[in-house]
């Protein structure tokens, strides 16, 4: 390798040298396949249906594992806005059967790209005790259930090579900031409530209602070369940007400025931060909204510019110890009122031309959110944290509000925390508990939008909190500190020489 490649890796040849001395016993692996959507199939979303016309780039399955010697996991991005809790579970069953690799050891997240492909987030049998109409609505918001079976095996096949493929490594975690991309989405009003998207110029707007986190949250792992083999990348917000067609969205983006500056083959697997009230929209700014493309290339090349930075700040070294741990929660689902319920059949009965689609949509989804409550009175959630040495990723199935996030990393153990939402399964938004307040609101809160109870979001937090404790937090690490004083610079010790 010459040494153009291994300044673009972040790492000196002396210091690539000593990797296959440091990382005895350790190794990582790194694999992506294509699952991008055919034209025709159902874009994801939305309120309502709408479809694929044309390509854009492509959409994947981003795969990466890690092996100390003593256990293996699993970190899995899946470019789709959900992925229901079911496909997960048939996932990581052939990811076991395959290769061995544990499925408490298996984190499965979605990107939340809007220009990706109709994952299954439910399974039509979910609704198999509910009435016919229920289960014509099940059946319209079920994904195209031949394309999630073909992702499954996409997710197992992904996860199979990156296990074949692991190699000597040594890895690094570390966090940059961009703060120029994301904004919450949800603002104070005058009238004293909390609207989402209020819109540009609204003069009734007070402030932002809520926080954003500006961490982008970077592993890297290096092999024996000193050639970057992948990066795990963790950012909090929404990917909306929706460039026209098949799209990651500003996923890709990302990924084409880090393979820019780091190698054309490396993987790059991104799993969402705490971002369901945080978008790449300004509702304060003055200014238009960079949309497609545009508003793609500059979300993903900012974030994909500022991991770059991250990854040349490292000091790879061994990140351990590797562990994971899960468990299950029994959330209450919320109850819609009897008299929401009435007037959401009304609708749905009616000639869809003579609804408001919008209203429609809504009325949907609290209708069979009616009908999972009439089976049992709470989901079954999972929550999740997965041990790279002095990092964690702590996950939860929900578009989870932004505080959530920030409040998990100030408590956690460890001395880096990343949260991951639409991990493991999909249980809709997840407000904070003031957003039901007398002055809260919003799209987020609407019923059927929100399933769980409105404790369910500090429930998830400590519940991933007591994972991180259970687990022993290894050291990040660091560039080696620099000897004792021997004697200044001989050149530099001088007095101003004028003459």
């Amino acid at each position: 390798m010459n040494r153009r490649t291994f300044l673009a890796s972040g790492m000196t040849p002396a210091l690539s040298a000593g990797i296959a001395a440091k990382a005895v016993g350790y190794r990582s692996g790194f694999a992506e396949r294509d699952i991008s959507p055919k034209i025709g199939m159902e874009k994801p979303g939305g309120l309502g249906p709408s479809y694929h016309t044309e390509f854009h780039d492509p959409c994947k399955v981003r795969a990466a594992v890690f092996d100390d010697g003593n256990k293996r996991v699993a970190l899995v991005g899946v470019d789709t806005v959900a992925i229901g809790r079911y496909v997960v579970q048939a996932a990581r069953k052939e990811i076991e059967r395959r290769c061995g690799i544990a499925p408490e050891s298996v984190l499965v997240a979605a990107s939340h790209s809007h220009s990706s492909g109709p994952v299954a987030r439910l399974h039509p049998s979910d609704y198999a005790h509910a009435s016919p109409l229920m289960q014509k609505l099940a059946q319209e918001r079920a994904g195209d259930l031949q394309y999630t079976a073909d992702v499954i095996q996409q997710i197992a096949a992904a996860v199979t090579e990156a296990d074949r493929k692991r190699v000597p490594a040594l890895c690094g975690a570390g966090s940059g900031r961009e703060d120029q991309v994301a904004f919450n989405r949800r603002h104070r009003m005058k009238n004293g409530l909390t609207w989402t998207h209020p819109g540009k110029g609204n003069p009734d707007m007070l402030d932002y209602a809520g926080p954003v986190d500006p961490e982008v949250g970077v592993v890297g792992s290096w092999d024996a070369s000193g050639k970057l083999l992948g990066c795990v990348v963790n950012f909090a917000c929404h990917a909306t940007t929706s460039p026209r067609g098949i799209s990651a969205n500003w996923i890709y983006n990302m990924e084409q400025v880090i393979r820019g500056a780091m190698g054309p083959n490396a993987i790059v697997v991104f799993l969402p931060g705490a971002c369901g009230d945080v978008t790449q929209v300004d509702n304060r700014s003055p200014y238009a909204e960079r949309g497609g493309e545009n508003g793609a290339a500059y979300v993903g090349g900012r974030i994909g510019a500022e991991v770059v930075k991250t990854l040349l700040t490292m000091h790879p070294g061994v990140l351990a110890p590797i562990d994971a741990r899960s468990t299950l929660l029994r959330l209450n689902y919320r109850v819609p009122s009897p008299g929401r319920v009435e007037r959401s059949l009304e609708l749905v009965r009616k000639d869809p031309k003579a609804v408001n689609a919008a209203d429609l949509g809504f009325a949907k989804r609290a209708l069979l959110l009616h009908a999972l409550t009439l089976k049992q009175p709470y989901e079954e959630v999972e929550v999740q944290a997965v041990q790279l040495g002095g990092a964690v990723f702590v996950t939860n199935p929900a578009e989870l509000f932004c505080r959530y996030g920030l409040d998990l990393k100030a408590k956690s153990p460890f001395p880096k925390t990343f949260p991951v939402e639409l991990a493991n399964g999909w249980v809709g938004y997840v407000p904070t508990e003031d957003a039901f307040g007398p002055n809260g609101g919003g799209y987020e809160t609407r019923i059927g939008v929100s399933r769980l109870e409105t404790a369910a979001g500090t429930k998830m937090v400590n519940a991933g909190l007591e994972l991180a404790r259970q687990l022993k937090p290894g050291v990040v690490p660091e560039r080696p500190k620099a000897g004792p004083f021997k004697a200044p610079w001989s050149y530099g010790n001088v007095p101003p020489e004028l003459t």
